[in-house]
């Protein structure tokens, strides 16, 4: 069969099937850290459909450390928060603020344009995405997982066999590899379908809120509902409303067979005359919609698998986790399922981690899919506003910026000297204001982070340089230089000469305020942002304590 450079490769190290955002996500990790990764996808092209828009602060987070932030903000547009009616009444307006800490806010951004965005970081690495391509079957062993492909590419279908290392699913709700696997995926399905329009109008709401439209009947049940996100351009919008019953009458049993009813369907799309009938009736003023890119039928499933994998195959994304769309939830969710999973598996390709590191994906992800399952379902009925928690732990749980992995079996004890601060298994929050000796402006603490592994940032002050100096060494030695290492130091105003590690002043305190630190405390941060240590006095032994569930020391 043949291959581009770079693909003629019957036995990669990890074979990626699904190109979509969670599959490309996994794919560039991959290849960044230099593993040897195929990616394949059943589709011939990339779908022009804006179907998962929204971009959640945390995934921005994600893709600044990954190192393409910049193509994604310069494409999305802001989501500034979302507009109510009922009944045609105004509600309570909902503006999406976060700390002024959280460098990244809300964003909307057609799936289309993330895929083509993750799709060319990967080309940087010299990868493409094999399409046409299916994966039919596949066995593993002790020693790695033998796959079977057709690709459908070419005049006639071409069969291969594939021999990897290590096999992840990234195959949406019908997946080939969870089946595969023999993995259950429990859940029901909702009585309801919904059509998707990606269309224009030309309303004067304010440009960056979302727009949801209810009608409550003399019972006060909701009977009709409309649904806006902004996408980029004017007036554009991706809507979303119920379906009348003549458009709603086939397709219940599910793509594929497999009687999961989730996602878009075949049949008659829905016209621009049918949006606008329900524009008609729920618009908070009379408008006009044209321009439809993209239409369809949708219906919406709430599952979750029982394990995100078995020996050397794993599922990421929707093969693991659906559920309703409320909250732009899903594929940010997926993204971060890839974005965990990555760095372990980059690890024991090269034959540096730990036994036990890769079982900490299910460990760590399926806690995060069953909430996100419970959550959204939950906000389907009822609307985020019902949510019982305080609004502004709820928009940091939206962002998810309060996924936590505390109590994994890869990250240290809580620290007993801090009650506000950061505790192992938290996200590690960013900070502003740290001055280095050579560049004239002032640095993020994620400046420092970026497209790095496993950071151990050590804080002090000019006293206590060459003890956390000793400590990092101890951390390079321990895990054969796996580990880079940087000092944020309390700005005391003495010199700092010759120690080998690279230091920054925290010249506004605001390390100190975001971390809670008063003491020397080292802090390691993992590569996908989280923290696995926190410890005040830094001390050789705890640090060695937690690099043993991770690396092979």
């Amino acid at each position: 069969m043949h291959h581009d450079s770079g693909h003629n490769d019957s036995s990669p190290d990890v074979l990626v099937v699904g190109a979509g955002p969670v599959g490309l996500t996994a794919a560039a990790e991959l290849r960044r850290r230099g593993v040897d990764v195929r990616i394949v996808d059943r589709l011939k092209a990339r779908l022009p459909f804006a179907k998962a828009v929204g971009i959640q602060p945390r995934t921005l987070e994600i893709w600044d450390r990954m190192g393409f932030v910049r193509s994604a903000l310069d494409a999305a547009v802001p989501m500034r928060g979302q507009l109510s009616y009922v009944n045609g009444v105004e509600q309570a307006r909902i503006d999406l603020v976060l700390p002024p800490e959280v460098p990244y806010g809300f964003a909307a951004l057609p799936q289309y344009e993330t895929e083509r965005i993750l799709e060319e970081f990967l080309g940087r690495f010299g990868t493409r995405i094999e399409r046409g391509t299916e994966l039919v079957s596949f066995d593993q062993d002790e020693d790695g997982v033998t796959a079977r492909l057709v690709s459908t590419a070419g005049p006639e279908p071409v069969e291969e066999e594939v021999r990897c290392r290590y096999l992840v699913g990234c195959d949406g709700a019908h997946s080939a590899v969870r089946k595969g696997l023999g993995l259950s995926f429990e859940g029901g399905a909702f009585p309801d379908a919904y059509m998707l329009g990606d269309v224009q109008v030309g309303w004067d709401l304010p440009a960056g809120y979302g727009l949801r439209a209810m009608h409550r009947d003399a019972n006060g049940a909701i009977d009709d509902v409309l649904v806006c996100i902004p996408l980029p351009g004017p007036g554009r919008y991706r809507m979303s409303m119920t379906v009348p019953r003549e458009l709603s009458a086939d397709g219940a049993a599910g793509r594929g067979g497999d009687g999961v009813v989730h996602g878009l369907e075949g049949g008659r799309a829905p016209a621009l005359a049918d949006i606008q009938a329900v524009l008609d009736r729920l618009s908070p003023q009379p408008v006009t919609a044209s321009h439809l890119r993209w239409s369809s039928i949708f219906r919406i499933s709430h599952r979750l698998v029982d394990r995100y994998g078995e020996g050397r195959v794993f599922v990421a994304g929707d093969a693991a986790h659906i559920h309703p769309p409320t909250g732009a939830q899903g594929m940010n969710t997926g993204i971060q399922d890839a974005y965990n999973l990555a760095w372990k598996l980059a690890l024991a390709v090269e034959g540096g981690a730990h036994a036990g590191l890769l079982a900490s994906y299910d460990a760590e992800r399926r806690p995060v899919g069953e909430e996100v399952v419970g959550r959204t379902v939950r906000h389907a009925a009822a609307g985020v506003q019902a949510d019982p928690e305080d609004p502004a732990t709820l928009m940091l749980r939206e962002a998810q910026l309060l996924v936590n992995y505390r109590g994994s079996p890869i990250v240290g004890p809580p620290d007993p000297s801090t009650e506000s601060g950061p505790q192992p298994g938290d996200r590690a929050p960013d900070c502003g204001g740290l001055a280095g000796d050579i560049a004239a402006y002032p640095l993020r603490l994620y400046d420092l982070l970026r497209e790095r592994e496993h950071v151990l940032v050590l804080y002090g002050d000019s006293g206590s340089v060459r003890t956390l100096h000793r400590l990092a060494y101890s951390a390079g030695l321990l895990t054969r230089g796996r580990v880079e290492a940087c000092a944020v130091l309390a700005d005391d105003g003495a010199a700092v000469e010759g120690t080998g590690l690279p230091v920054y002043r925290d010249v506004q305190g605001e390390f100190a305020r975001q971390y809670a630190v008063r003491a020397p405390t080292a802090f390691l941060v993992r590569p996908d942002g989280y923290l696995s240590a926190r410890l005040t006095p830094p001390a050789a032994q705890p640090l060695a304590d937690v690099l043993a569930t991770v690396f092979r020391t």
